[in-house]
């Protein structure tokens, strides 16, 4: 997969998790959305890769760990956790927004999630100008 592959992937999803909230299909939606995040987050990292392809022999097990689906892992693999932590200071909204995006992992397909978790996720990923996927596509 290449750096387009996971960007058209983040946006299939989130295509995908706003329908299935039309459907009231809640952890369905959530979970999707979540996936959505973790794809765009795939691209940033291929992005660094690309701008510093250095970095895959800085550790050898660098790879290995970008197949995580940990947010926080892939914005620390994409070299974004300084970044990250200087825009949610200096944004309250987007701060708020990675707050409820954040942990999301992939044991969430298991799980039932209710109308109002399911949106509030949906809203924290897609808000404009201060949702998680816009900060996302600032850096990919």
């Amino acid at each position: 997969m290449n750096r387009l592959d996971w960007q058209q992937l983040e946006e299939r999803w989130l295509v995908d998790a706003n329908n299935l909230l039309d459907d009231h299909r809640w952890s369905a939606a959530y979970y999707l959305a979540g996936y959505a995040v973790e794809c765009g987050l795939k691209a940033c990292v291929l992005a660094r890769v690309g701008a510093t392809p250095e970095v895959i022999f800085e550790d050898k097990k660098f790879s290995e760990k970008c197949w995580t689906h940990s947010v926080l892992e892939l914005v620390k693999h994409a070299n974004l956790a300084a970044t990250r932590a200087a825009d949610v200071a200096a944004n309250v909204a987007l701060g708020n927004n990675w707050l409820v995006v954040k942990d999301w992992n992939e044991k969430a397909r298991y799980e039932t999630k209710s109308h109002q978790k399911a949106k509030k996720r949906y809203v924290a990923i897609t808000d404009n100008p201060n949702g998680v996927m816009q900060w996302i596509r600032a850096h990919w």
